[in-house]
């Protein structure tokens, strides 16, 4: 395949909000020995590229300065010792930046197959929030069968993923929102309770619904006042999962409770972990997950798609709260 010099893509911007943000004409990414480039046909818009594109999250030494963080799409360079994928491949991948392109470079071992049955569109909605739930959730927080979980945030990306995939592996759901609306398709979803936290104390309901024991692990991603209220509703040798600070991460916060309970408070990133450890994940999700998106025991939640030249009005909606699932930019629109 003849590919050409540069490509369209969307870099940061030394001016911060979405207004800052544009197609830009670049050339080619370089392709190292491990890496494949991603001929992309779509990419998913995250939390975490906000950040970046303020100034908040800058991307690996040594990464790409353009944003977005997975991509689904052809293989049409293999790096020269490459030997798990072959050109022409449809894969969706985990990258460190370079998603808002037409051309995007990925490590080979964060590069998977598109699961059988799903689109493109579909694949790309994926690798971030996935391997995070599996990363974060089963790793990290030990999730079994029969265990009480709670996700804040039920209909984010990370929300529709989790409640998912704790439903497919056993647990009893509790998801938290911030409208009825949301808290009705967040049910849909396979979540057992769903709590409005504008209307509702998610302390007290978690508590009544597990009849006092408390919940066994929780995914939080906002942080703030909710950390505290995480220990008050959190089990006896509770699990707590912290992967982001919507709200503040410096808190003044009794660690009592911590104590008496036995809780383990934990937290990861994924983009500054190396390739190899990002590909034990990938192949971890490969196995156990891949097989359940297949068999359509769960689903990517698409909520909206953008063209590559509406990248800030896809920031915006992201940024407004409105949607149910991924945001997803189509490089055919």
């Amino acid at each position: 395949m003849s590919l050409p010099d540069t490509m369209r893509c969307v870099p940061t911007s030394e001016i911060k909000g979405a207004a800052g943000l544009h197609v830009v004409t670049e050339a080619l990414p370089d392709v190292g020995p491990n890496d494949v480039l991603i001929k992309v046909q779509a990419a998913g818009i995250n939390r975490p590229d906000i950040l970046q594109r303020d100034g908040l999250y800058p991307a690996p030494k040594g990464h790409s300065h353009i944003l977005g963080l997975e991509v689904a799409g052809e293989i049409v360079v293999l790096g020269s010792e490459v030997t798990s994928h072959k050109l022409g491949d449809q894969v969706t991948a985990l990258v460190n930046g370079g998603g808002y392109a037409e051309y995007c470079v990925a490590d080979s071992g964060s590069a998977l197959p598109i699961p059988t049955g799903l689109t493109l569109i579909e694949a790309a909605g994926l690798p971030e929030t996935f391997f995070t739930v599996w990363h974060n959730v089963f790793q990290r927080g030990d999730l079994k069968a029969d265990e009480w979980f709670m996700v804040h945030g039920g209909t984010s990306g990370i929300g529709t993923t989790a409640i998912q995939m704790a439903k497919a592996f056993g647990a009893k759901v509790i998801a938290t929102c911030g409208t009825d609306d949301k808290c009705a398709a967040v049910r849909e979803l396979g979540a057992d309770v769903a709590i409005n936290y504008k209307t509702q104390d998610f302390v007290e309901v978690s508590k009544e619904v597990t009849a006092k024991a408390g919940v066994n692990v929780i995914l939080d991603m906002v942080g703030g006042s909710y950390i505290e209220k995480n220990y008050s509703a959190a089990s006896v040798d509770g699990r707590i999962v912290q992967i982001a600070f919507l709200q503040d991460s410096k808190v003044e916060i009794n660690y009592m409770r911590l104590m008496m309970k036995r809780l383990i408070h934990t937290g990861s990133t994924l983009r500054a972990r190396d390739n190899e450890t990002k590909a034990g994940i990938a192949s971890e999700v490969h196995q156990k997950i891949w097989p359940l998106l297949e068999n359509k025991s769960i689903k990517p939640v698409i909520s909206k798609c953008f063209a590559l030249d509406d990248i800030q009005s896809a920031h915006e909606f992201l940024e407004s709260g409105a949607h149910v699932g991924k945001v997803i930019l189509d490089m055919e629109l």
